[in-house]
């Protein structure tokens, strides 16, 4: 394996720009990232200097860091701007206030309950690199949409200090992982006060040592994020580096980073004087987040029984992935040292400890996540109605083997933030067409208006963003050449040579062997008759990691970009590298068709393909996760059979037939005006069918209902699987 290249180190930051005093408040407005789903606010950012705000990839702290102070002068006179400055910090001092929200007006008797949210990776903002891919930003989200409505939700995950990785692709295409750490000067995290003048706030112990955990909080609209942190000088040397990269280590370095998470983020709420009435677990990583507050039950004199019901009483948990090795496990050997002594305050001893991981599949020798959480959740849900069924058939082995329809999971489809991913020319037109209020509605009416909208506006739209994605593409490249990151021989895969008047095919998103992001190039002759065609031509623009330790999904990545310096595709197929939230907005806005080919039934949802297609852009791909929700014949395309075979032939046959016989007509089908008329018609059903089915305002509205008020009324559900 390629050991990780290391960043040179960052320049040193400077200082602020000084304010002027009309335009005092943008620094608290950058300080909350709710200014990244506020057009008033991304528009002040932009309007100040749009040049240094697109190179710096939007971070407004760095902006307000670098800006010419003449500029900001210049702006505190400027009224259409301080009018904007207005309204954006107006909106902010209300998301201060959880008065006359969704969640007051629905639940007035939950005011002031909060509950507790608890991920290992939460994606906000491109600026905050503290996740990997989908569940961070679907957690992401689920803050943003928390907010909005008012739910009185803290979330609790990790700081990581070095993030995820750092990716660049060498000539031969194998992708190499490098760590930058992250500059605390150009994020708005700040240090919480520990206790007694030091620096931690909670102590934790594992593997026979105490470790000292710092918290951090970061604001996200009116959801507090506290973000754990390990490296202290008090701590020591083995164990500082313990939460400072995403996923990274083996099991070993895992099973700390969990610990640490469930165990600290506890201890850490408590020490901060909140207490959650609920508690949710987002994936099976939070796990011992539940096994504390069991302990925490016992050391005040309840029972170990009686303190897992009530546990579960109060309990969430999402599982997210069908993939067996997505779900964490250890051996329950490292786990007793992990834990040592730990049971004693429970009141139990080690085995009974240990059962509570139990999976009957995996034996003894195993502590399995997913299964403590089931163990100690009232209310378990997947992430879509496919998704569902198949955890239900996973998980019978936790409720002895009784037939899968009566197992008590539920699902809760997926969903995206508007706000975040939908572009703001989209949102212009909507505003236009529907009245300004269309983006706080779920009234299913009011999408099906989209149908109504002008074609040559929607066309132009669609059309300015897929210039602004080809221009981005051209400019990464052309500086990264510049920068001696690429060699000219990658210029060309690296995408200099699109068309923005081609049809423009996006897949990105982690590359994982089941997402098979190869199988397009099964039949290449197949496939260069459809890209090099004189008069329809096709290109594709690849985009994703590969997790640092999964050889085959590089190897599936080095499969791909090798088909970008291909001259039989004439420069048609590019990979764009360093795969991200910036990025991923672009794409899912300027593409033309999102294409997402896993083998079923193995992707749990798919957030992706509903985000392009808030943007118009329809989708094809296997009936698979949302998908099979969302798939109307109108708004893209499905590729059957279901279930295929390991090896995709059927599905790589389907998707050239679709290609060649229904998509690549449709969108060169244009009549005397050069409108696409049928394409639109699909890009507008794309539209409407996301906007009235896979929002994140519904998805949370529908975990607020079904799942965090009924745990905190302790409303009552189906028995439990037993620790056994």
């Amino acid at each position: 394996m390629t050991a990780p290249v290391e960043a040179p180190p960052a320049p040193p930051v400077p200082e602020p720009t000084p304010l002027p005093g009309r335009l005092a408040g943008l620094a608290h407005l950058a300080h909350n990232l709710a200014w990244s789903w506020n057009r008033d606010a991304r528009m002040i950012f932009k309007e100040i200097d749009e040049s240094l705000w697109q190179r710096l990839r939007h971070n407004p702290i760095r902006l307000l860091q670098l800006v010419d102070p003449a500029r900001l002068v210049q702006l505190a006179d400027d009224a259409v701007f301080c009018a904007r400055y207005d309204r954006a910090m107006q909106w902010l001092a209300s998301e201060r206030s959880d008065e006359h929200t969704w969640y007051a007006r629905t639940f007035p008797e939950l005011r002031g309950q909060p509950v507790a949210y608890f991920c290992a990776e939460f994606g906000v903002h491109n600026s905050v690199p503290i996740y990997s891919g989908g569940l961070g930003v679907l957690a992401g989200d689920h803050l943003k949409t928390a907010s909005d409505l008012g739910i009185p939700l803290v979330a609790v995950g990790i700081l990581y200090r070095q993030g995820y990785f750092d990716q660049h692709i060498r000539v031969d295409g194998w992708q190499e992982d490098s760590n930058d750490a992250i500059d605390f000067n150009a994020v708005p995290i700040v240090p919480l006060p520990g206790k007694d003048g030091e620096k931690h706030l909670v102590t934790v112990n594992t593997f026979g040592r105490d470790i000292n955990i710092r918290v951090w909080k970061m604001q996200v609209g009116r959801v507090p994020v506290y973000l754990l942190d390990s490296d202290l000088p008090e701590n020591h040397p083995d164990d500082r580096p313990l939460l400072s990269k995403l996923y990274s280590g083996g099991p070993a370095m895992r099973l700390r980073q969990e610990w640490l998470l469930g165990v600290g983020g506890v201890r850490a709420l408590r020490a901060l004087g909140i207490a959650p009435a609920a508690w949710h677990a987002n994936e099976g990583h939070a796990a011992f987040m539940m096994v504390e507050r069991v302990r925490e039950l016992c050391q005040q004199g309840v029972s170990f029984a009686d303190a897992v019901k009530r546990v579960r009483n109060r309990s969430v948990f999402t599982t997210h992935t069908p993939v067996p090795a997505g779900h964490d496990h250890f051996g329950v050997n490292e786990v007793r040292q992990c834990a040592q002594g730990y049971w004693n305050e429970m009141g139990i001893d080690a085995e009974t400890f240990l059962r509570i991981g139990y999976m009957p599949e995996s034996g003894t020798g195993v502590y399995h996540m997913t299964a403590a959480s089931v163990r100690l959740s009232r209310r378990v849900n997947a992430v879509s109605r496919r998704h569902g069924i198949v955890t239900r058939v996973m998980s019978r082995s936790l409720w002895n083997g009784r037939e899968a329809e009566n197992i008590p999971v539920g699902h809760v489809t997926n969903g995206v933030h508007l706000a975040t991913w939908m572009a703001n020319p989209i949102m212009k037109l909507l505003d236009d067409h529907l009245g300004p209020a269309w983006g706080h509605s779920n009234d299913p009416a009011l999408w099906e208006q989209v149908l109504t909208l002008d074609d040559e506006a929607l066309w132009f739209t669609h059309s300015r963003l897929k210039h602004t994605l080809m221009r981005l593409v051209r400019e990464e490249a052309r500086n990264a050449f510049a920068r001696r990151q690429i060699e000219a021989t990658q210029l060309v895969g690296a995408g200099t040579l699109l068309d923005p008047k081609t049809l423009t095919i996006g897949f990105a998103r982690r590359f994982a062997t089941y997402k098979r992001a190869d199988l397009i190039f099964r039949d290449v002759e197949r496939l260069r008759k459809l890209v090099t065609n004189v008069q329809r031509p096709v290109q594709i623009v690849f985009a994703g990691k590969a997790h640092p330790a999964d050889n085959p999904g590089k190897q599936v990545l080095q499969n791909v970009y090798h088909f970008t310096r291909d001259p039989r595709f004439e420069g048609r197929v590019a990979f764009v590298e360093d795969y991200g939230m910036h990025l991923a907005h672009l794409l899912v806005q300027g593409v033309d068709l999102w294409m997402n080919l896993p083998r079923v039934p193995l992707e749990a949802s798919g957030t992706s393909g509903m985000k392009a297609a808030l943007n118009g852009v329809p989708q094809i791909s296997t009936i698979d996760g949302w998908w099979e929700e969302g798939y109307e014949g109108n708004n893209g395309w499905a590729i059957t059979p279901e279930e295929d075979d390991e090896a995709g032939i059927s599905t790589s046959n389907r998707l050239y037939e679709l290609l060649e016989q229904e998509v690549v007509p449709r969108y060169y089908d244009v009549d005397k005006n050069e409108l696409p008329r049928r394409w639109l018609a699909t890009m507008k059903h794309s539209i409407r069918v996301a906007g009235q089915q896979f929002t994140a305002r519904r998805m949370v509205e529908q975990y607020a209902r079904a799942y965090y008020a009924p745990s905190i009324l302790g409303d009552s559900l189906p028995d439990d699987p037993p620790i056994a």
